[in-house]
């Protein structure tokens, strides 16, 4: 005897193929495949034991074969990078991972990113010691390199980064939000950030794709630097819609700021859980008022409590 589901299945199908033939994004490109994510986090994973040897792998480097490590890893990075380059472009462009030209430039963009991995090794230094000078709590510079989540969230938006320059399809954001599911915090590939910059706690950060960041910046969990409308959507496409922070500024817990004009001045301090929509001059300090608390008797109980 047929149950309800077999009864009712052929509309269910006729409603959802419907669905299929009326929109163009369910069916991918004929002999064309999108990168394979999970490739693309397991290359993170390589690029990370190369730049933080003995950390997250079972390699040790002795004085006498660093480069032989460099070396290997590299070479093995490349074959993979290149691979899923190759067909984030011929995905994208809607030609075969077959053409020579596409070949050729899959591997140009493979050679300058790879150029530039040491360049990005230095930035992450400076980012490990910001995170130590700036937490008490950080017992060494080792400590953050394999521990601290914000430091995983750079790590992965400096890689990004560099292959957003190069307009790579799929791969940055495939990266970031890698992080961001890992860690809680959500950096666009396409921000610019600085030097020695520390994310403390973390959690809940948002930085947007057209953010600038400059050097010795320090921010706190629930931050947010976005946009103050996406009502136009696509319209702002290659618009600066989020803002500019200037060197050495803090921003404390859950503060957002919004807007592609806003800069915040050098040197300013950002207090809890404000919002800002215009510009700060720098060496300024904005702070919310705090709401006056009032407290009865010791013995009262927490209803008896009036904010």
């Amino acid at each position: 005897m047929p149950n309800s589901f077999s009864i009712q299945l052929p509309q269910i199908v006729e409603e959802i193929t419907k669905n299929y033939e009326a929109e163009e994004i369910f069916f991918t490109k004929e002999g064309l495949t999108f990168p394979n994510r999970q490739k693309i986090i397991e290359i993170l994973k390589d690029i990370r034991r190369l730049m933080f040897p003995g950390y997250f792998g079972n390699e040790t480097l002795t004085g006498s074969h660093p480069e032989h490590y460099a070396g290997y890893n590299l070479m093995h990075l490349h074959e993979q990078l290149k691979y899923q380059i190759l067909a984030a472009l011929s995905y994208s462009e809607g030609i075969s991972t077959e053409s020579p030209a596409l070949q050729e430039k899959s591997e140009q963009y493979c050679l300058h990113f790879f150029n530039q991995l040491a360049h990005i090794q230095k930035l992450l230094l400076k980012d490990v010691q910001a995170a130590f000078d700036g937490d008490p709590a950080a017992k060494s510079k080792e400590e953050v390199i394999f521990s601290y989540p914000g430091l995983f969230a750079i790590f992965v938006y400096r890689i990004a980064h560099e292959l957003y320059l190069l307009d790579v399809p799929f791969i940055p954001r495939i990266m970031t939000e890698h992080a961001h599911s890992y860690t809680g915090i959500d950096i666009n590939a396409g921000a610019t950030i600085g030097e020695y910059f520390f994310m403390d706690h973390g959690t809940g950060i948002v930085i947007g794709e057209t953010t600038i960041i400059g050097n010795n910046v320090k921010i706190y969990q629930g931050v947010t630097l976005g946009a103050l409308s996406t009502r136009s959507g696509q319209q702002l496409k290659n618009v600066k819609r989020h803002p500019t922070i200037e060197d050495n500024v803090t921003i404390y817990s859950n503060a957002s700021i919004l807007g592609g004009e806003t800069v915040i001045g050098a040197g300013s301090i950002i207090g809890g859980n404000a919002f800002i929509i215009e510009s700060v001059p720098p060496n300024t300090k904005v702070t919310l008022k705090n709401p006056e608390l009032t407290f009865k008797g010791s013995n009262s109980s927490c209803s008896d409590w009036e904010i």
